[in-house]
């Protein structure tokens, strides 16, 4: 396996209406989503063999979500079932596209509820790289699952990506949070933060210095995602800024998730041995793949094949940031 994802696989209900508080949405439709689900398909549409790891509940909208994520070409051997839980809603609003607002129903959700002894063991011990995010952590036993899914890849020397994906909604506090996200960096190799994450684990806004902050905790990769303006890493040899594409943006939903789904497929391909000669085309790649899920509505309905990637950048769009 190329690389396998583990945390959240949940319903995301999309507002009827762009361009309103939730107050004003008259109604929602549900799309399925989960950032480290999207990750997985994100790969799969990217050409990597890709397999996911989480817990939904046992009904209509667990089997639906497994059911995409198969057709999607992602191995699903790595889901569990719930018949205690329900599968977690995440409802969106969107006062702009650059914007989203969510409300999560879970309380706890079958995704919280995913345990160390229920984890794929083959899949971890197998792939070479294993991506997870921040959610996981925010309760247990699903805290618990995670840092074994880690320590499992890392003793078949797998390369470990963490997203923060902050949502605060979801956590106790910002201190629990940034605790928890810090207690796991010395395992990680690869660590993606938005300029509010970088904060919240740093206390420092600069991108530069909050970046060389995080690389001294572990990662040997560090990228800060800054939306419009395009990214910035930080690795052994070089640093510096990614200048993102000018698009019609319309939903700013799994951008992220697009952007590191690309980056771990450069990441497999060249090896974090030659990344950091690789590394602006490695971003420009992964620039171009969330620029274009940025087009179109939704999470997993807007992740990009690797041919649309390709010819977006052969037609070489005029850069921003």
């Amino acid at each position: 396996m190329d690389f396998v994802t583990l945390g959240e696989l949940l319903i995301d209900m999309f507002p009827a209406e762009t361009g309103r508080r939730f107050s004003k949405v008259t109604a929602f439709m549900p799309k399925p989503g989960g950032a480290p689900a999207n990750v997985a398909v994100a790969g799969a549409r990217l050409g990597a063999r890709t397999a996911f790891i989480g817990k939904v509940g046992q009904d209509f909208f667990g089997e639906s979500l497994a059911d995409t994520l198969r057709r999607q070409g992602v191995e699903t051997r790595g889901i569990r079932f719930d018949a205690d839980a329900r599968t977690t809603l995440a409802l969106i609003a969107q006062p702009s596209a650059q914007l989203n607002e969510y409300i999560f129903y879970r309380n706890p959700g079958a995704d919280q509820r995913l345990r160390a002894d229920e984890l794929d063991r083959e899949l971890l011990t197998t792939t070479r790289a294993l991506h997870v995010g921040s959610l996981a952590l925010s309760a247990e036993p699903s805290r618990s699952a995670t840092f074994e899914a880690v320590r499992l890849a890392k003793q078949n020397r797998a390369l470990i990506s963490f997203d923060v994906n902050y949502r605060p909604a979801l956590w106790r506090s910002a201190h629990d949070a940034r605790a928890q996200s810090m207690a796991l960096l010395p395992e990680v190799d690869l660590l993606k933060v938005n300029e509010t994450e970088l904060e919240l684990l740093t206390n420092v806004a600069e991108v530069e210095k909050g970046s060389a902050m995080l690389r001294a905790r572990g990662p040997k990769l560090v990228i800060v995602t800054l939306g419009a303006a395009g990214s910035y890493f930080r690795a052994a040899q070089a640093s510096g800024f990614v200048k993102a594409f000018a698009v019609n943006a319309v939903d700013s939903t799994g951008c992220g998730d697009a952007f590191v789904g690309a980056l771990l497929t450069q990441v497999i391909k060249f090896g974090m041995a030659q990344l950091d000669a690789r590394i602006w085309d490695a971003l420009r790649f992964a620039n171009a793949a969330g620029a274009l899920t940025s087009t179109r509505r939704g999470a997993i309905p807007a992740l990009p094949t690797l041919q649309e990637v390709n010819d977006f950048l052969r037609q070489a769009p005029p850069a921003t940031g």
